[in-house]
């Protein structure tokens, strides 16, 4: 493996879905202060249950798969093996919605994401214009 390859691991316990409270379109996937991608406004967002289940999360180390506990209540979060002593970051877990093509019917995975974005399908090319 490379030297300057960042080890990293994806946690498995996503941020609640939330919408935004003026224009109800879907906010950012994280904690903290977030700015609504469509109508701008700035909100505090903060959820004990899923900072301390954060907390609790075990995690695999990439590098020698020992089981870990995290031990932090942030995502990302750097954190250190104790067995090998790798350095590797816990990043967030972006939940995935499935989309079908109209066109074709396929079924695609995309990561949620709040506002509208363009799409081709892999399948047909069929332009598919998506928006959470």
């Amino acid at each position: 493996m490379d030297d300057d390859a960042e080890l990293s691991a994806e946690s498995r316990i996503p941020p609640p879905s939330l919408s935004c409270p003026k224009c109800d379109s879907l906010l950012p996937s994280e904690l903290g202060t977030l700015t609504c991608v469509k109508c701008e406004v700035e909100l505090e967002v903060d959820h004990e249950g899923t900072r301390k289940a954060w907390r609790e999360e075990k995690v695999s180390c990439p590098s020698c798969a020992k089981v870990l506990i995290a031990g932090v209540g942030e995502r990302p979060a750097n954190l250190r093996c104790v067995s090998c002593e790798s350095d590797f970051v816990l990043t967030p877990n972006i939940p995935r919605e499935e989309i079908t093509c109209p066109k074709c019917e396929r079924r695609l995975r995309l990561r949620k994401r709040p506002g509208a974005r363009q799409i081709s399908c892999p399948a047909c090319e069929t332009d598919i214009r998506v928006e959470f």
